[in-house]
């Protein structure tokens, strides 16, 4: 019994020594992330439709739509067009077969007063800020392909043009 009691004893004593011993400590880490600024913009074609020289100008438009983070400023610029010899200015769209070019532009209103451009001359850019990427923010683009002389001796097939559009944030 004196054995027994003995060992009861010893085992009580380890377990206490164990419990006693076991100790714990803690600490922090901070979780960090950095939002970087972005854009994105996708465009839509401007279709004048079927001009008649002689009828008067057409007129049409079309909208970029371009999303950024939220608070990020941008600005909106357009190049004179892939045409030969077209600028900001007077931008030109490129017959598909021979060499006749068509006369037209951009504008940033309905008004038609200011070019839409780069910023060169006295043409404007558009600018605007983000509302979260998911949040697209729409620019206006306005066009005019004027019924002059130029155009009104124009060959009759399709013109083309390509506008870069840049946003820069």
């Amino acid at each position: 019994m004196r054995t027994i009691l003995s060992a009861a004893i010893a085992a009580a004593i380890l377990t206490a020594a164990g419990g006693a011993s076991a100790a714990t400590t803690t600490t922090t880490f901070a979780v960090t992330a950095t939002v970087q600024k972005t854009c994105s913009v996708s465009a839509n074609a401007l279709a004048f439709g079927n001009y008649t020289p002689g009828a008067g100008a057409l007129t049409g438009n079309t909208a970029l739509s371009v999303k950024c983070t939220k608070t990020t400023p941008f600005t909106v610029a357009l190049n004179g067009g892939t045409t030969t010899a077209g600028t900001v200015a007077q931008r030109l769209m490129a017959a598909a077969t021979g060499t006749d070019t068509l006369q037209y532009n951009l504008y940033t209103t309905a008004a038609l007063t200011t070019v839409f451009g780069d910023g060169s001359g006295t043409s404007a850019t558009v600018p605007g800020t983000g509302a979260g990427v998911s949040t697209a923010s729409t620019v206006n683009v306005y066009g005019q392909l004027p019924d002059n002389v130029t155009n009104q001796a124009a060959t009759p097939v399709n013109y083309s043009d390509t506008i870069t559009v840049t946003v820069t944030y």
